[in-house]
């Protein structure tokens, strides 16, 4: 069985920075696109930025020049730096992977709570 854990959440204040890290683990023959999504009070989970297993990378409007997505295919990881923090950035952050094993299969971590004070 797969699973995705999620670090590196917590409180910080506007402008501030945190990384965020989710590592795959089980029986993994491969994994192609990754991502991270988040989650306001009251809305629908959004797409926040993803990274395919070459390396490209896609981030939402919000976020672009401030977050960066990277991954270690020999670690199974994915990372999300966030930099210049703010308050409508609070949310959980989920995330995201499409899985082989060998079937594959769209995994999803816990979630990790993000939350930026002004």
């Amino acid at each position: 069985q797969v699973q995705l854990v999620e670090s590196g959440g917590g409180l910080v204040q506007a402008g501030g920075s945190l990384r965020l890290s989710c590592a795959a683990s089980g029986i993994i023959f491969s994994i192609n696109g990754m991502g991270w999504y988040r989650q306001a009070p009251g809305k629908q989970r959004e797409l926040v930025a993803t990274i395919t297993s070459g390396g490209n990378t896609n981030y939402a409007a919000s976020v672009k020049d401030r977050f960066t997505i990277s991954r270690s295919n020999a670690k199974n990881t994915v990372y999300l730096q966030m930099n210049s923090l703010k308050p409508e950035d609070t949310a959980v952050y989920y995330c995201n992977a499409a899985i082989r094993t060998p079937g594959l299969n769209d995994c999803w971590g816990q979630g990790t709570q993000v939350t930026v004070s002004s």
